[in-house]
């Protein structure tokens, strides 16, 4: 049944003032149970128990929490928008609330604030601040900002630039690594994949870079920025599929050391079941050392 809009004002407007309607948009501190708060959706930074996050504690433990976390009502929970580490720190302590900001926001003014008041953090990983730039990109872009003191639109990287230190051209490349099926994404955080050939490897389809996993599980490598750029170039061309990608990550790379290269599928049967790639390595290494020593004692005997 479609609604008819009489023009009428919702039952709790009558009987609320004006002054009290404009007194809940206000900012206000509250002490709110940890349990009211809600995490915010998609929220690209991750909480480590590592020094920080314990620094963070035995400040809270010594001094309480000076600072309060930002929050939003969001479907009657305050949904957080700052402040997840201090909120980590307060369930590590045992504490049952915590105080917030209640700040009246949208939810594009509220993504633009979670990413802002992250980026200070000390160490952010690589993905950490791919998905942080896109989801603010994302905002920006639905908002249409602008530029008041140019009077002019600006794109939206340049207008990210001028709160952060980073180029409109390195925001863009970092907003391409989101595009990097996860486990690729995993080895630029582990620092396993640099961050240019990362950038290249963006442009490949999903179906391609899992080819290029099950490349460089079985050539025990990792693409350089040269190789990377040529499978854009062929991903580009079409031309890019499973023995392409072999071929190329089976090239030789400028002062690297000649490898002898092994399937697993021709040593795994040597091996108990469930044994790790670590445990067939130091087996493999130690066989080859008792290989040696007998191979000593026989030419000594001779």
């Amino acid at each position: 049944m479609r609604k008819i809009d009489l023009g009428l004002r919702p039952v709790d407007d009558l009987f609320t003032t004006e002054e009290m309607r404009n007194d809940e948009k206000k900012e206000r501190v509250e002490d709110v149970s940890l349990t009211q708060i809600t995490e915010f959706p998609d929220h690209p930074f991750h909480i480590f128990k590592d020094d920080e996050l314990m620094k963070i504690t035995q400040s809270i433990k010594d001094n309480g929490v000076l600072l309060p976390a930002v929050v939003r009502l969001k479907d009657g929970k305050y949904q957080l928008i700052s402040g997840h580490r201090r909120k980590a720190a307060c369930e590590i302590l045992g504490l049952e609330t915590m105080p917030v900001l209640v700040r009246n926001m949208s939810d594009d003014e509220a993504v633009i604030t979670m990413v802002d008041s992250n980026l200070h953090r000390e160490h952010i990983l690589p993905s950490e601040k791919a998905f942080a730039y896109r989801m603010k990109y994302d905002a920006l872009a639905h908002q249409g900002t602008t530029s008041r003191q140019v009077g002019a639109k600006l794109r939206t990287s340049e207008y990210m630039a001028q709160d952060v230190d980073e180029s409109a051209r390195q925001i863009q490349r970092y907003i391409r690594l989101t595009n990097l099926v996860p486990s690729l994404l995993q080895m630029v955080d582990d620092g396993k994949i640099a961050f240019n050939p990362a950038v290249e490897l963006s442009y490949l389809s999903k179906e391609e870079q899992l080819h290029l996993l099950d490349a460089m599980d079985y050539l025990d490598c990792t693409p350089s920025h040269a190789q990377s750029i040529k499978l854009k170039k062929l991903s580009q061309d079409r031309q890019l599929n499973a023995r392409v990608i072999e071929d190329i990550m089976g090239e030789t790379k400028p002062n690297q050391q000649e490898q002898i290269k092994l399937r697993r599928d021709d040593f795994r049967d040597y091996f108990p079941a469930g044994y790790s790639e670590e445990q067939m390595k130091k087996d493999i290494l130690h066989g080859l050392e008792l290989l040696k020593r007998q191979r000593d004692r026989d030419r000594d005997s001779r």
